[in-house]
């Protein structure tokens, strides 16, 4: 179990300051992620098929090759191009 102790100096390695209002939500917060890493941890998995919990079997679509547009319709959106390519403005 974390203490508020344990809070208040993983904050001060961490250099962040914790209010005294945040110190008890925070405090019950990573109790709760602690736990349920312990149940995660501790979970069975050995005869459990994940693959269809849920019961579907392959929710994807085939691919299907559509026609798209070509380059020149698409560059003509551009506000600026070179050889058939985008010209991008550098930000420093």
């Amino acid at each position: 179990m974390v203490t508020k102790q344990d809070i208040l100096k993983i904050a001060e390695l961490a250099k962040l300051y914790v209010s005294p209002e945040e110190l008890d939500g925070l405090t019950d917060e990573l109790n709760k992620m602690i736990r349920f890493a312990d149940e995660v941890a501790t979970a069975s998995a050995g005869e459990t098929s994940f693959d269809t919990v849920n019961g579907l079997e392959n929710v994807f679509r085939e691919d299907v090759p559509r026609p798209c547009s070509g380059r020149e319709e698409i560059l003509k959106n551009a506000g600026s191009t070179e050889d058939g390519f985008f010209l991008v403005r550098r930000r420093r």
